[in-house]
């Protein structure tokens, strides 16, 4: 396509590089030693207007590693705050990544590069700004999971490996990643201004989102207020989305959450292996408090903690209303992609009802509850074979088969016929999911230097209902040793 270019030709304009001095540090990328491309994502590269095969490998390790000057970039660590675990920290900020800068792709849309693992920056602390292989791995594997199954999420255009290492679990390999996304405005951003008091900065911060992220609202009467609606509602919409589909996310503060409602900041997340409200991706999270349950209702506690930095600009009144909205945005949004999920395009009052009973069966059963909306697919109401292969899923076969004649019952409602339905229904529910042994075998592979399984596992992320055979057997139940595999915030 003419109008793909190399990495010469990408056209920066950096916003961001041009707000108030205070608000980041510019920072030099601190060079890895050997850095050398493990993977490289074709898709994201067209998003920004690069061509896939005109980018140099070489070149590409050497800009990111820092040994050479990306023209055009200007690196800075961003200054934000948040709340930790309920805790609000005032020393927080990019300690361990750098916004190199916005590029503006080929249908206009302006997308930031930052790069994780580019060593120290003023808000470093006690780190050393470097990232490992192992949580770059999980990161890069996660956001293209998440993309294949419509999830809003950042992505990232290249993973870089090196021959240097760090302390963390023990001696390990630092890598970087290339993070690509529309925004890295956090709700921590609102607020660092608001409890340092500095008002007027988080009022040009409000104006600066409205403009880039928002600008259909800058006629609106209340373009702030306005502003804060939407983040509720795409905030709702999205951990409606990781209830769908058991994602946890594990470290939800509220310097993990995006102003434009993506996943953001992966870190110990996991798809659950089988239904567990009670799950707890975070080893470090002993208390609980990021469970897989919990992540509506800890959502709206960080959208509550961004109302509270917000009400300089807007009446408290107006928030209050705006959070009280989230729970019935939240319902609608999980009762959608679930009607999806099960084939049911005819609204019933009582599909909510349908689908509490099966959460119920899958809680009661630790079931795997993607596998079984997968088989579900295939079932036909009289279908012997199709049946047991649902009930061979079931501790408890009488449950299941209860629920069944239910939902035979309830498919007599709808218009479409079988193989519509069971199409639809294989459009929403993958066949493979990102389970977190997949990404240790990978990992695994990847520390002894190869990285091909890394590679080859990213085609069947990215369209996770489709066959695969040569990966058929990631379609079953996870193996014995994954149930040991323990993830932490280093993760």
């Amino acid at each position: 396509m003419s109008h793909l270019q190399g990495l010469d030709g990408l056209v920066f304009d950096n916003s961001y590089a041009r707000l108030p001095r205070h608000w980041f540090q510019p920072t030099r990328i601190c060079p890895l030693k050997h850095a050398h491309l493990i993977s490289f994502n074709p898709p994201v590269a067209r998003q920004l207007g690069l061509d896939p095969c005109g980018v140099s490998p070489g070149l590409l390790a050497q800009v990111c590693g820092g040994e050479v000057d990306w023209p055009g970039t200007e690196p800075l660590a961003m200054k934000y705050t948040g709340h930790q675990f309920g805790s609000y920290n005032p020393d927080l900020g990019d300690g361990r990544g750098l916004l190199l800068g916005e590029v503006i792709g080929p249908e206009g849309q302006r997308l930031d590069l930052h790069l994780k693992g580019a060593g120290k920056t003023a808000f470093s602390r006690f780190g050393d700004g470097r990232a490992v292989l192992r949580s770059s791995i999980r990161e890069y594997l996660a956001s293209e999971a998440m993309c294949g199954l419509g999830i809003p999420t950042t992505r990232a255009l290249c993973l870089l490996g090196s021959e240097e290492y760090t302390l963390r679990n023990g001696m390990e390999p630092c890598a970087m990643l290339l993070r690509v996304t529309s925004s890295h405005i956090r709700f921590g951003h609102f607020e660092y201004f608001y409890y340092s008091g500095q008002h007027d900065d988080l009022h040009r911060l409000a104006q600066y989102c409205i403009e880039r992220y928002y600008p259909q609202l800058q006629s609106a009467e209340q373009p702030v207020a306005q502003m804060f609606a939407e983040v509720v509602r795409r905030s709702a919409e999205l951990v409606a989305l990781w209830q769908a589909y058991g994602f946890v996310h594990g470290v939800l503060n509220t310097d993990n959450m995006s102003i434009i409602g993506e996943t953001f900041d992966y870190g110990p997340f996991t798809f659950m292996d089988h239904y567990e409200p009670d799950h707890v991706a975070n080893k470090n999270d002993h208390a609980g408090r990021y469970a897989f349950s919990r992540q509506p209702s800890i959502v709206l506690w960080n959208l509550s903690a961004l109302a509270q930095a917000l009400l300089p600009l807007i009446e408290k009144s107006r928030l209050e209303a705006e959070l009280d909205r989230f729970e019935e945005l939240y319902e609608a949004a999980k009762l959608k992609r679930m009607r999806a999920r099960l084939g049911l395009q005819a609204p019933r009052s009582d599909d909510a009802d349908l689908i509490v009973r099966l959460e119920a069966i899958w809680t009661e059963q630790r079931m795997d509850h993607n596998r079984f909306l997968r088989h579900l697919c295939e079932w036909q109401p009289g279908d012997t074979s199709s049946t047991n292969s649902l009930l061979a899923l079931a501790r408890q076969e009488k449950a299941v088969a209860d629920w069944l004649r239910q939902y035979e019952m309830r498919l007599e409602y709808e218009a479409a016929s079988t193989p519509i339905r069971q199409a639809q229904m294989r459009s929403v529910n993958p066949r493979y999911i990102l389970r977190n042994y997949m990404a240790e075998e990978v990992i695994r592979e990847a520390h002894q230097g190869d990285y091909r399984p890394l590679n080859a596992l990213l085609p069947l992320l990215r369209h996770p209902g489709d066959e695969h055979s040569e990966f058929s057997a990631y379609a079953d139940a996870p193996p014995d040793w994954a149930a040991a595999i323990h993830l932490t915030c280093s993760s």
